[in-house]
């Protein structure tokens, strides 16, 4: 089978197509021959620094879609022949995936394999940010980062479907503005402007909820923008600081909350409420509260031009890997 894989970090460039024999499920796991991969800004982290990489080769991705080749002992209510979309700790680029059975989930009716790539990391981890950590209320307004990209595009949708009062979003450059404002946000801002914007916008009251996927000085910003009971949820570090610290001056005055979410560390940790949450999710997208465009494919050959797009910070929604027409 084909797979793209890397041997240093680095570039784009260092993404490879090589020929490795098709794996065998073990116990607890089935094999997917993939349809398509969606392409995560993690996967570009993995091949440019070793984020979440034990040891080189290695093969990024996260997310697929395609059809059961194999189950192992012990899987049960997974059949060969199924479609389904899986969540996977890496491994994803390539014709042939393995996955932990508690991972993979039969596609609804009516979903087809193209969305149902889109979907394992970004509709649960949107839904989870507002829902499930955020506890948005009906009314409140919420602030999001990266309100362009794939999981920023999808809260917007739900935020508005669950009757925030007002929903702002952070774009890199003002070029991105247009695609956030066509789901679901009020207004869009830039990045050195947003706290500013923020106490404008709400007439200096704050928000209720920001979400934040940045981390470093933009966590710290977001931490000024909450309203007096407000909450921060932290899903990401894309800036590359140094860990955070949050503490009693922070929060204490105005009775403001930090909340975080993994949904890689939620399948290591309870995979079981991983699949409840991510029924929940999934049934938005096929009831049409949610969509979430395809805006770039590539073929599977062409991985590193799809990391090329993402880390030229121009792209918009999702982008996936073609691996079988």
């Amino acid at each position: 089978m084909r797979a793209v894989e890397f041997r240093q970090y680095g570039a784009p460039e260092v993404l490879e197509i090589v020929q490795a024999d098709a794996p065998e499920p073990g116990p607890g796991q089935v094999t997917v021959d993939a349809a398509y991969v969606g392409v995560n800004f993690a996967d570009l982290k993995a091949r440019a620094e070793g984020y979440r990489v034990g040891s080189l080769p290695f093969r990024p991705g996260l997310e697929v879609s395609g059809r059961i080749r194999a189950v192992g002992d012990g899987v049960e209510g997974l059949v060969p022949g199924q479609d389904v979309a899986a969540l996977v700790d890496g491994g994803a680029y390539a014709e042939v995936v393995v996955a932990p059975a508690a991972t993979v989930f039969a596609l609804p009716a009516g979903l087809d394999l193209r969305t149902a790539a889109t979907l394992p990391t970004v509709v649960p981890t949107a839904h989870a940010l507002l829902h499930e950590v955020g506890r948005l209320r009906t009314g409140e307004t919420v602030l999001v980062h990266g309100a362009a990209g794939g999981i920023g595009t999808v809260v917007g949708q739900l935020a508005r479907a669950a009757g925030a009062g007002a929903v702002y979003g952070v774009v890199s450059t003002t070029a991105k503005a247009g695609h956030a404002l066509k789901h679901g946000y009020d207004e869009v801002f830039t990045a050195d402007t947003f706290l500013d914007d923020v106490r404008r916008a709400t007439g200096g009251k704050g928000v209720d909820l920001v979400l934040d996927p940045v981390g470093g000085d933009t966590l710290r910003r977001g931490l000024d923008a909450l309203a007096v009971f407000g909450r921060l949820v932290s899903f990401g570090n894309a800036s590359g600081s140094e860990p955070w610290q949050v503490g009693q001056p922070e929060l204490y005055g105005q009775g403001r909350s930090v909340g975080g979410f993994s949904i890689l560390a939620l399948a290591q940790s309870a995979p079981e409420a991983l699949r409840e949450l991510a029924e929940r999710a999934f049934r938005t997208v096929v009831d049409g509260t949610v969509s979430l465009p395809v805006t770039a494919e590539f073929p599977l050959a062409e991985a590193a031009e799809a990391h090329r797009l993402m880390g030229g910070r121009t792209s918009t929604g999702k982008l996936l890997l073609r691996v079988t027409d």
